[in-house]
């Protein structure tokens, strides 16, 4: 056995204490608890805080002094916590904490609101599953309420397949990753435009100049709901804007609204190292200026074929259909140097299904149902900038990069 094993199986039959303190919060009271226990010569074995509306509880598991000692830094801390208004509690036992279990994840739930029934559910569904909840804390409180689990016990896929059919049910969004390194990885996020980073469908506002807006809303939403092919659809309401004076694509630039939060979440992945692109079934004249706006790194899309002026009517190049836009999720990847696994999709459409299975997390955001059944996970409210929250991001991080740079 080597020497670090040993040392590792010792230390867990060592003699320990837990010292839990608990009462209101107030500068310092970290720092004198340790030196108090410092005076018995204890080593730290772990450390655990939290502060919650100005009352806090401090773990610290240390081990255990020799001899008559044990009794007098009982007496001590309890003596100190009393002179700060606070009350302890302290608890023998040996060794370190419980080792989590195998099958580590993270579960993030986002509300709006967050009811203690729903959670209630949640946690109930974790522990049917086979899991243990070893840790919970907040990730935002605006604009919804998000919370993450640190889950161990199960594999991901098998919490997810618990969970997520269940979200609409407990009136939450639900979101379930496998823990490890590679949450913090370098990642690629590529998204869907048209009722994703956008709130219009593009080829609606060309419609509304050609008078043509009714017949092709009616086309689009069939096909978004799986019933027509995109391709077909596509050429049958492109050749609806024949004619159309060229002009028109400046005016439809001008009116394409962001989503909420968009520009929030490209700013703090861009500020992450992430790079992100957008794969569109609407056509490159306004992804083109969409990419410059944003900073994007990748955009693909369909090219009206503009002759003399006027729209024609077609379509040139590369047709971006469900297909093709999980085709080009890999090819961004590997122009980006990121592993699928480390891929992040988001879309609202059937035509998005294939790159939200081919991405290593699919986000069905406010999406058609046939999409949310089918995608990893799904948002349903209106922020874009809510998919940090499944990233593990929190909106004090968001906040904190956001001053940072006005400074």
């Amino acid at each position: 056995m080597s020497a670090s094993l040993s040392a590792a199986s010792a230390s867990e039959d060592l003699p320990t204490l837990l010292v839990k303190i608990f009462g209101k919060d107030r500068p310092g009271l970290t720092a004198g608890l340790f030196d108090t226990l410092a005076g018995y010569g204890v080593d730290v074995v772990d450390i655990e805080q939290v502060v919650t509306r100005g009352r806090i509880v401090l773990c610290a598991l240390v081990t255990e002094p020799p001899g008559v000692q044990e009794g007098e830094l009982r007496a001590t801390v309890h003596s100190w916590a009393e002179s700060w208004g606070l009350s302890a509690e302290i608890i023998s036992g040996t060794g370190d904490n419980r080792p989590r279990g195998t099958g580590r994840s993270h579960v993030t739930v986002l509300g709006n609101p967050l009811t203690a029934e729903s959670t209630a559910a949640i946690a109930a569904r974790i522990t049917e599953a086979g899991a243990n909840i070893d840790r919970v804390f907040r990730l935002a409180k605006y604009p919804v309420t998000a919370v993450e689990f640190a889950v161990s016990g199960v594999p991901a896929d098998t919490l997810r397949s618990a969970l997520a059919p269940r979200a609409g049910e407990f009136g939450v969004d639900i979101a379930v990753v496998a823990a490890g390194l590679q949450r913090r990885a370098q990642r690629l996020v590529v998204m869907d435009v048209d009722s994703t980073l956008i709130q219009d469908e593009v080829i609606e506002l060309f419609a509304a100049h050609a008078g043509c807006e009714a017949e092709v809303a009616r086309v689009t939403e069939s096909a978004m709901r799986g019933e027509l092919d995109f391709a077909q659809s596509l050429h049958a309401r492109v050749a609806l804007l024949a004619g159309l004076d060229a002009s028109v694509v400046e005016k439809v630039r001008a009116e394409v609204r962001l989503t909420p939060g968009a520009r929030t979440l490209i700013r703090t992945l861009k500020r992450l190292g992430y790079q992100v692109g957008v794969v569109s079934g609407g056509f490159t004249q306004v992804t083109d200026e969409l990419r410059e706006r944003l900073g994007l790194d990748f955009a693909a899309a369909n090219t009206l074929e503009i002759v003399d002026g006027r729209l024609t009517g077609r379509v040139t190049g590369e047709i971006v259909d469900r297909a093709g836009k999980a085709r080009l999720l890999r090819r961004f990847a590997e122009q980006a140097g990121v592993p699928l696994a480390q891929t992040v999709a988001i879309g609202d459409g059937a035509n998005d299904l294939d790159m939200l299975n081919t991405a290593g997390l699919g986000v069905a955001f406010n999406a058609k149902p046939v999409v949310r059944e089918a995608a990893h996970t799904s948002v349903n409210v209106p922020f874009l900038d809510t998919v940090l929250y499944l990233l593990g991001i929190t909106r004090e991080e968001v906040e904190a990069a956001d001053g940072a740079v006005e400074d």
